[in-house]
């Protein structure tokens, strides 16, 4: 009634006084000024009695634009005081008094607060709505009532919302095209601390929806850091809440509890902080509503005035329900948190003790390996040692033509026996470097058909044994010449050969190479062996690849073996980047094949094709100086030289071979690497102090894998292994001494003048 009389008297002034209308707006901009001021400091009714004298005067001189800023900060009291039907009214006075006025900045925020409403009551007309207000907010000239550009805020808050209403609906793609806009507009505007935290947060739910949550967690921090420097208010302690409550589920997803559980104890901390101030802004609301019930109705007031009293009662008793039930589940979250914790710890204790044992089990089995390596490595040199003498001393006797028919089948036994001991002890040596993973290719320039006669020649006595065959077909149109590790082929073939023959009797086993793919730098071979013996049932055919696995265990007495050949040959072949495949049938035989392939040594081919010598003579008459502590190796080693026609000296150490060569003059040195007095080793060193030329060959019983590390370091030329094939050996005798022979007329400032 008082602001009604205030508003008769002003006007009777303004009339009788003749002010112009242009005063009166100006009172009216004083008015709602004035009234923001009280809204901003929670003076509701203050407020509201200030918007409405505005409303009245501008309606009585059609002043549209303070009408339309009256109504909006009137419908913004309605709204906060939940007073929806009013607070719409309000809203569409102040549209249809901006679109008067063509004012871009008043009818975008009309849209904005109708979308707001919408979203309470008419969920469906909140898009259109914000579509609407983004519309008019993108048009030129959008300031507000001090005459300041306020587009890139509208646009922010516009798109914000946009975004949020989007990522609700899970619409990910426009949510996030919103999003990115709104950040352009945030560049453009002067630092504004929840603004940057708003965006932030909004970024990080983004991310959280598509489950990104160490991104999400990024934005989060980076909302909590903005807000940090400023003043806590009701809106910040809502927002610190919120990114507080999201951050701590989003550690939840990560299962990193702690954070998880620090972040739940902030938000704890922000929301009661929230709940407080909400509690002073409910009560202030229901305050106001009880003035506004007052001023509509004043005869209602008693009855109102005992409704909002139990409206408060009741949403006190809320408020203290909810946080009792939140203490309750804060303090059963952190009762399971403690009983987590000492779980982990004590499962901690209990693994930290089981891993001591396996380190100390690991070094064991370590320390176990290394003696088992070093054993085999010394058995198999004390093995090859006499083996050598046996092979070598048969091979030189089988050559005679004196021998009885008698005396030659007990040697061609014998030599059979020591073969077999042999292949036994490099199977057992083969099979530790398989597990080491020691073992690699070493291509080398190979005849494929001369490597599979000397294959073939070596089961000899046991073909005239078994009464066998073997059959070998090999394709045309195979290149002479390979780049191959001849050593691990020859390996395969011979395991599995070896096995085809062992297993039938009075039979042909066929063996069959054929080019399945050739061009002009590498060929790709099939090879594959097969026999018509006992075969192999269906359910037995994987586990034959297994170490030490016989298919009959109980009844193997015609078979006997290792069990190691076929381990090693499917290894072998898998190292080539192939795989062994078996077809076979109880009755009918097997079949083993494998496809590899080669690179073509066309060089080799050339070489071969051209008129040059591609080999030197055996009757150059070389002289050899053989290191030799052991005197039937002595005598084998010599026999096999001087059937080469080369010439021989016999040092019995180290120490001998170095005086050999001061007052001696040698083509080659075979140099033994375990002998009395001096080594091998330290005999080659002394030689090479005084002589880099002559080729010194490492004549050894030990593992060749183990030597070949370090020969060239200590001045080895080469290796050749105990037993030896007498063509290998020849061949690597006449390559080292030709190679010399060839460096040195190649640089004759080396060569000494006699």
């Amino acid at each position: 009634m008082k602001s009604n009389l205030l508003i008769s008297f002003l006007f009777v002034i303004s009339l009788s006084f003749s002010q112009s209308d242009r005063e009166v707006i100006n009172f009216i901009d004083s008015l709602n000024t004035q009234a923001i001021k009280h809204y901003n400091n929670n003076e509701i009714m203050l407020a509201f009695n200030n918007f409405n004298d505005a409303i009245k005067l501008s309606d009585s001189i059609s002043d549209n634009y303070g009408n339309a800023v009256a109504n909006f900060n009137l419908g913004n009291i309605y709204a906060y005081m939940h007073e929806y039907v009013d607070s719409k009214a309000c809203y569409e006075r102040m549209l249809a008094s901006s679109l008067k006025i063509d004012d871009n900045y008043l009818i975008a925020n009309s849209y904005k607060s109708l979308a707001k409403l919408s979203e309470i009551q008419h969920p469906n007309e909140v898009i259109p709505n914000l579509e609407k207000a983004l519309e008019y907010a993108q048009k030129t000239d959008v300031r507000d009532l001090d005459n300041i550009d306020k587009q890139k805020s509208v646009l922010f808050d516009i798109r914000m919302y946009l975004s949020s209403i989007y990522l609700n609906k899970n619409n990910y793609d426009s949510a996030l095209i919103y999003l990115l806009r709104a950040e352009n507009n945030l560049n453009d505007l002067s630092y504004n601390a929840y603004n940057s935290a708003f965006f932030n947060y909004s970024y990080g739910l983004y991310f959280i929806q598509k489950e990104l949550y160490n991104k999400a967690n990024d934005k989060f921090i980076q909302a909590i850091e903005h807000l940090q420097g400023n003043t806590h208010d009701l809106n910040s302690n809502l927002l610190f809440s919120k990114i507080y409550k999201d951050l701590s589920l989003s550690y939840a997803q990560l299962e990193d509890t702690d954070m998880a559980y620090y972040a739940l104890k902030e938000h704890n901390s922000f929301r009661d902080e929230f709940i407080n101030e909400e509690k002073v802004r409910q009560e202030n609301i229901s305050k106001s509503k009880f003035y506004l019930a007052e001023y509509k109705q004043i005869a209602e007031s008693a009855n109102n005035e005992r409704l909002i009293q139990e409206q408060i009662t009741q949403k006190v008793k809320n408020i203290n329900i909810i946080i009792i039930i939140t203490s309750i589940v804060l303090v059963i979250s952190l009762i399971m948190i403690y009983r987590n914790y000492r779980s982990k710890r004590k499962l901690s204790q209990i693994l930290e003790a089981q891993n001591k044992q396996l380190e100390i089990a690991k070094d064991q089995a370590e320390k176990s390996s290394q003696l088992k390596t070093k054993f085999i490595s010394n058995v198999t040199h004390e093995l090859r040692t006499p083996l050598y003498g046996v092979v070598g001393l048969t091979s030189l006797l089988l050559k005679r033509n004196d021998l009885s028919e008698r005396d030659g089948k007990f040697l061609k036994s014998l030599k059979y026996s020591g073969d077999y001991l042999l292949n036994l002890i490099n199977d057992i040596l083969q099979i530790g470097k398989i597990e080491s993973q020691k073992m690699e290719l070493k291509p080398t320039s190979v005849n494929i058909r001369e490597l599979v006669d000397n294959i073939i020649d070596s089961f000899e006595y046991k073909l005239q044994e078994t009464n066998n065959k073997i059959k070998v077909e090999i394709d045309d149109k195979v290149p002479t010449f390979l780049k191959c590790d001849g050593v691990r082929l020859s390996q395969v073939l011979i395991n599995l050969v070896g096995n085809s023959v062992k297993f039938t009797e009075n039979d042909t086993t066929f063996v069959e190479i054929k080019v399945l793919n050739i061009k002009p730098e590498n060929v790709c071979l099939h090879f594959s062996v097969k026999d018509n013996g006992p075969g192999i049932p269906k359910e037995k055919q994987d586990s034959i690849f297994e170490n030490f696995l016989q298919l009959d265990e109980n009844n193997n007495i015609n078979y006997k073996g290792t069990g190691l050949g076929l381990s090693i040959t499917k290894n072998l072949v898998e190292l080539f980047g192939s795989t062994i495949k078996l077809e076979s049938e109880v009755g009918q035989g097997s079949t083993f094949s494998f496809d590899v392939t080669f690179e073509i040594d066309n060089e080799t081919m050339q070489k071969a094709n051209s008129n040059k010598p591609k080999t030197l003579r055996l009757n150059n008459n070389y002289k050899i100086l053989v290191a030799e502590d052991n005197k039937i190796n002595q005598i084998v080693t010599k026999n096999i030289l001087e059937k080469g026609n080369f010439h021989c000296d016999i040092a019995k150490n180290g120490l001998e071979a170095v005086k050999a060569m001061e007052i001696g003059s040698y083509d080659l040195i075979l140099m033994d690497i375990n002998m009395p007095l001096m080594n091998g080793n330290e005999a080659t060193k002394a030689i090479r102090q005084t002589n880099n030329q002559i080729p010194i060959i490492a004549l050894t019983a030990a593992d060749i894998e183990e030597v070949k590390k370090d020969y060239k370091a200590i001045g080895y030329n080469d290796i050749i292994t105990k037993p030896f094939d007498n063509s290998h050996f020849y061949q690597t005798i006449l390559a080292n001494i030709h190679k010399s022979k060839n460096e040195l007329s190649e640089n004759p400032v080396l060569v000494k003048v006699s």
